[in-house]
């Protein structure tokens, strides 16, 4: 009987490594594939000029970067962080303390989850009908309340779901106790921050990597940032638009771009997890 267990227990661990193996190897892959030929862009003109004239291969190419697209790409994260993270976590915070016995909690809960599902590109005709259209232009106002639409629900749900992980007995604890609801929601979150950080966190790496709703809200630029009100460039469009080109010098640079995204994306889930992290003991 004991053979018999060892065969089945190595036999599932090589079935889980094999699995382990096909997961990893694509990534490494695809990482490896982006940081090699997108390294070749990454100079000081990358992170301080403007995009460059198109050339040709052989030909003698301008100067260049993506110095604008970065700067507006953590404008839009911050802005949209902004809108969506401190709704998002008050909606959780509503969802679990207030509104578990009525319909109106209820429904909340419901529409996080059915917004949560809807694809990015609906946010975006919904934001260019409500915001763009008013406002007669493409904004940096408009791009901002498309990605914070798209993080509250993401912030929401998860929110939600790190405050019920807490245990109830502490809770009862508060109310027995006659703690005001308002301050048991405070040190709800207080026991739960690290979740609610790894929710927030994980909603703004899902933000940064969008391209169609800042296509209908905040639009197509070429210059630095001008105002709330004009445009203003992204790295998701230049990537989109410079590696589908004929263009060398413009493929290069999408590459570059393509890189830096990958490691503002790779460093925010390292700050995920180093937020997140917590002490073991051991006796």
């Amino acid at each position: 009987m004991r053979p018999r267990r060892f065969i089945y227990d190595r036999l599932y661990f090589a079935f889980t490594f094999a699995a382990v193996a096909i997961a990893v190897v694509p990534l490494v892959a695809i990482l490896g594939d982006v940081a090699y030929k997108g390294f070749a862009a990454i100079n000081v003109d990358f992170f301080t000029k403007l995009p460059p004239p198109p050339c040709f291969l052989g030909s003698k190419c301008a100067p260049g970067g993506m110095g604008d697209a970065i700067q507006g790409t953590l404008l839009l994260v911050a802005q949209s962080s902004a809108i969506g993270i401190p709704i998002g976590i008050i909606s959780g915070i509503y969802v679990t303390q207030y509104g578990e016995r009525n319909w109106y909690g209820s429904s909340i809960r419901f529409l996080g989850d059915v917004l949560a599902g809807i694809p990015s590109i609906v946010t975006g005709v919904l934001v260019y009908e409500l915001v763009v259209i008013p406002l007669h232009g493409y904004s940096v106002i408009a791009g901002s309340v498309a990605l914070g639409s798209i993080m509250i629900p993401i912030v929401s749900n998860t929110s939600a779901e790190a405050l019920n992980a807490v245990p109830n007995s502490l809770r009862e604890a508060s109310h027995a106790l006659g703690v005001r609801n308002w301050r048991i929601a405070l040190l709800m979150v207080r026991v739960a921050k690290r979740s609610i950080a790894t929710a927030c966190l994980l909603a703004i790496a899902r933000i940064t990597g969008e391209t169609a709703p800042l296509l209908l809200s905040a639009g197509i630029s070429e210059l630095w940032y001008a105002g709330q009100g004009h445009p203003i460039a992204s790295l998701t469009y230049y990537i989109f638009y410079y590696a589908t080109s004929p263009y060398n010098n413009w493929k290069t640079l999408a590459w570059g771009s393509a890189l830096i995204l990958i490691v503002i994306v790779m460093g925010i889930n390292l700050a995920v997890r180093v937020a997140t992290r917590t002490k073991k003991f051991y006796s």
